[in-house]
């Protein structure tokens, strides 16, 4: 069998090659080295110790698995499970639907998608950064930063639930364009016809892809690489012009400006009068230049625009006329009826103003009017900011982080005060600091390419004054009396506030409550686009490591039928018995075992 990285590198080098065609995929899933290297993938994530409607997780997994998912695959009698339905809370107050697969197609899932990822990948266009390597929201906005300057209308595009709404037939022609495998593309129909279960009742799938399915952001993103095309397409026919004509009013100060300064290198014999007077004039036109811009804003013969898209939601840049603006999002919205069988939401798919906030991915986008003026290394004075995109932290994103934190309530409407968090008391003094801390820097390192993301510490205020309410609920004081509890509970260290705590070696040491500031984060090289790779590491890991030694880590028997045992987190273990302080000393979340011994350590007798 040849080597899993071996495969999907040669997959990904044909996908390079301008209209290949794959033939063959599904004899990929007969590898068993495939189904490992996936295992290896999902082991660390604490959600695969979520049972599926099978009552299975990845809690003992074995080579046993993979034998019978192949020989299935080979007689294609491989038939998925129904996920099991939850709902998530959204932001909005509304809830999420999640599906739940089984692991065992999770598994074959996750076989799937690095295929499809290596064969699709390098054909995805550069404007869509959802769900992809080296691509994020961060590149995303990015982009818009570089690529935007100057936009007159941003065109905020939403899909009407998109993901309940993709039609299968449409998704398979798409897949078929590429891959000619029909076995491996009933197996995706199987997937999308999976169905779920909810309150013990078998729903059935009609349209859309698997909520919480391994495979369903890859999917997506076939589905919409078809809308990518189409706007690239859009974007030649609205693309006009190399550059704006220069602005007259400019150019005419330009001109007296540079015949005055002509004029002062010619003419050696001015008097000190004349040349003030002169001198003068060249400070006046110039301050009279930097208020204008240098090209015509309004010039009919240049258009541009720039097509950005995460997931479901997309942005258009456009420099251009209002009615050619409506003109592109009435055929964005006929090309996604017709082609794709999706509906653009008229909530919020708008046309704004770039004089006015666009909001994307959780910012604010505006163009910037600004005339300030920097000094450049020649010592000349040039405008900093005039034309360029901003990105803002809107004030709801923080009332609202706020709210869902339970960290304030709002009074009288408006005002912000802080409160207890009540429910949280019952925890340790370290557990409550490591949540708001984690909490705090969630939020910051998100919305830290922000150019006001120093309003942040109004915010920061209120969440400050919420721990220390908490821990004066603990100890049933109040916030303002925490600093008279310094001495007995050591809350204070340096003038800072903080936790001490003891480690496993018996350390002491004290955890700072968060106190690093909100600088807006420089756009650092790694946020920047780059040509996607799939390039793998081939080292063994120690997981592999200690399956390929078949050998089992408690009773020490070898050449046996290992069962590999997993837990969500360490520390929810307490090491009161021998086997659950050996994975403490080891750090490790797994234990590969014979299938007696883990039989023995479910029912409590493995000491």
């Amino acid at each position: 069998m040849q080597n899993p990285t071996t495969i999907l590198g040669i997959l990904e080098r044909n996908s390079r090659r301008e209209n290949y065609l794959f033939y063959d995929l599904y004899r990929i899933l007969f590898n068993p080295q495939m189904y490992m290297n996936a295992y290896i993938k999902l082991a660390p994530k604490q959600g695969n110790m979520t049972h599926g409607v099978d009552k299975q997780s990845i809690d003992g997994f074995s080579n046993e698995l993979i034998v019978e998912l192949i020989s299935e695959l080979k007689k294609e009698t491989y038939k998925p499970k129904a996920s099991k339905r939850i709902y998530i809370p959204k932001a909005n107050g509304k809830k999420r639907p999640l599906g739940i697969p089984t692991f065992r197609d999770k598994l074959l899932q996750e076989v799937v998608r690095e295929i499809l990822d290596s064969i699709f990948e390098p054909r995805f266009s550069e404007s869509n950064h959802g769900f992809r390597p080296n691509k994020s929201c961060h590149t995303l906005l990015t982009s818009i930063i570089k690529k935007s300057s100057g936009t007159k209308w941003w065109i905020e595009g939403d899909i009407e639930s998109f993901f309940d709404n993709i039609n299968h037939n449409k998704l398979v022609s798409i897949l078929r364009k590429t891959i000619k495998d029909e076995r491996f593309i009933r197996l995706i129909y199987k997937f999308l016809k999976a169905g779920h279960m909810e309150d013990w009742k078998f729903n059935r799938t009609y349209s859309g892809t698997p909520q919480g399915g391994i495979i369903s952001p890859i999917l997506s993103n076939i589905y919409l690489s078809e809308l990518d095309k189409f706007m690239e397409t859009v974007k030649k026919t609205y693309t006009q012009g190399f550059k704006r004509k220069p602005n007259p009013e400019y150019i005419s100060l330009q001109s007296k400006v540079y015949l005055v300064r002509k004029k002062l290198k010619k003419e050696a014999d001015l008097s000190e009068n004349e040349k003030k007077e002169l001198a003068q004039v060249i400070k006046v036109n110039s301050e009279a230049m930097r208020k204008l811009p240098s090209k015509n804003q309004m010039d009919e013969n240049f258009r541009r625009l720039n097509y950005f898209r995460y997931a479901d939601d997309f942005i258009i840049s456009f420099i251009g006329p209002k009615k050619e603006a409506l003109e592109i999002k009435r055929a964005i919205g006929l090309f996604l009826l017709e082609e794709l069988d999706l509906t653009l939401s008229l909530e919020k798919t708008l046309i704004t103003n770039a004089k006015h906030r666009a909001r994307f991915l959780g910012y604010d986008i505006v163009i910037s009017n600004s005339n300030l003026q920097v000094k450049t290394k020649n010592d000349k004075i040039q405008r900093h900011l005039s034309g360029t995109p901003q990105l803002l932290l809107p004030y709801d994103k923080m009332r609202d982080f706020l709210l869902k934190t339970r960290s304030m309530k709002l009074v009288n409407g408006n005002e912000w005060r802080a409160i207890p968090r009540k429910w949280i008391t019952v925890n340790d003094d370290l557990e409550i600091i490591t949540t708001f801390n984690s909490e705090i820097r969630g939020f910051y390192n998100y919305y830290g390419l922000a150019n006001n993301v120093h309003k942040m510490n109004h915010a920061f205020g209120i969440f400050k004054r919420s721990y220390l309410k908490t821990l004066g609920m603990k100890y049933k004081t109040t916030a303002h009396k925490m600093r008279k509890y310094n001495k007995r509970y050591g809350f204070f260290r340096n003038g800072k506030l903080g936790v001490p705590y003891t480690n496993n070696r018996g350390e002491k040491l004290f955890r700072y409550f968060y106190d690093n500031g909100f600088k807006r984060q420089k756009l650092k090289r790694s946020y920047q686009d780059v040509i996607p790779t799939n390039i793998r590491n081939e080292f063994r890991t120690s997981l592999l490591e200690r399956i390929a030694a078949n050998q089992c880590e408690w009773c020490k028997k070898r050449n046996i039928q290992y069962e590999i045992h997993h837990i969500k987190k360490l520390k929810d273990l307490k090491g009161k018995k021998a086997w659950e302080r050996k994975m403490i000393e080891r750090s490790r979340k797994t234990m590969v075992l014979c299938r007696q011994c883990h039989l023995n350590l479910h029912a409590g007798r493995l000491d």
